[in-house]
């Protein structure tokens, strides 16, 4: 069956602040989305799309991930990056990796070439150069020097589709917070905190990690839709709430399965574009 709600929702990472320009952003962002557009109408799949859009922006530098990755507390790059395949609720993910180009296409060899969901340090290293993934040195990052980011209020990457044949996937990604402790893994490679994805919605988080792992803020939205009946903008506010209950702050992306989206965030800002079932794309910040 063909579906005729193609939709596509990307952030770029919650905690943005007035008085930044963010014109660049917000151009990048909508040509992902454009990008992505014409890659689920062509067939693609949502996982594909997903995957794709959040190694552009892994590759950007613009963010809080990939080459924009901050330095943890010794001055070192650890990556950490997550997807889920909403159908067949396959994850996998990568935590603390260093010494490579993308995290989200490691995640993916690992879905694809392993029985495992989570794989990391160097471990994950050593995998990922068994799958002939991107090296890269110290050198090849190039953080960010927004006000947000010396601040410590930035980071996560992430995107949700859903595809012609009703699929829904995420993707997460992360440089982690500036000056984290070497080892530190937050929310975005564990599956229900950072990613999310079933029949029903698929969800990609920003924000706080820590808080996001103990309220499982994306496996809570599913939950909330699938045994409570709720909402969708009913069940991310929920679960947001109860992220900020927990003194943490930050956002959210969530589609369904019939093409609703929710952005909501309790930041500042959060950069986010997204792809309307009706076509529309919009490309925001604030």
């Amino acid at each position: 069956m063909t579906n005729k709600c193609l939709s596509l929702v990307l952030h770029g990472g919650a905690g943005a602040l007035t008085g930044q320009d963010y014109s660049a952003e917000l151009a990048h962002m909508r040509g992902l989305i454009e990008a992505g557009r014409d890659r689920l109408r062509a067939g693609a799949s949502a996982l594909d799309v997903a995957m794709e859009t959040v190694a552009g922006l892994e590759a950007s530098g613009l963010y809080v991930a990939g080459r924009g990755a901050s330095a943890n507390s010794v001055g070192r790059y650890e990556l950490d990056a997550s997807l889920m395949e909403g159908p067949t609720r396959r994850a996998a993910a990568v935590a603390a990796l260093e010494g490579f180009a993308s995290p989200i296409r490691a995640a993916r060899a690992v879905m694809e070439a392993t029985p495992h969901v989570l794989l990391v340090g160097e471990g994950a290293a050593a995998f990922a150069a068994m799958q002939g993934l991107e090296r890269v040195g110290p050198d090849w990052f190039t953080p960010a020097s927004k006000a947000e980011t010396k601040s410590a209020r930035a980071g996560t990457v992430g995107c949700v589709a859903l595809d012609e044949a009703g699929a829904l996937a995420a993707a997460t990604s992360t440089g982690g917070t500036q000056g984290k402790l070497f080892g530190r893994v937050g929310d975005s490679p564990i599956v229900g905190a950072g990613v999310w994805a079933d029949d029903q919605v698929a969800i990609s988080c920003t924000g706080t990690g820590e808080m996001f792992v103990r309220a499982a803020a994306a496996a809570q939205i599913a939950f909330r839709l699938r045994f409570a009946g709720q909402g969708l903008a009913e069940a991310a506010d929920a679960a947001l709430a109860e992220v900020k209950a927990l003194d943490g702050w930050g956002g959210l992306i969530a589609l369904t399965a019939t093409g609703e989206i929710a952005m909501p965030f309790n930041s500042q800002g959060m950069k986010r574009a997204a792809l309307h079932p009706d076509g529309a794309i919009t490309s925001e910040v604030f």
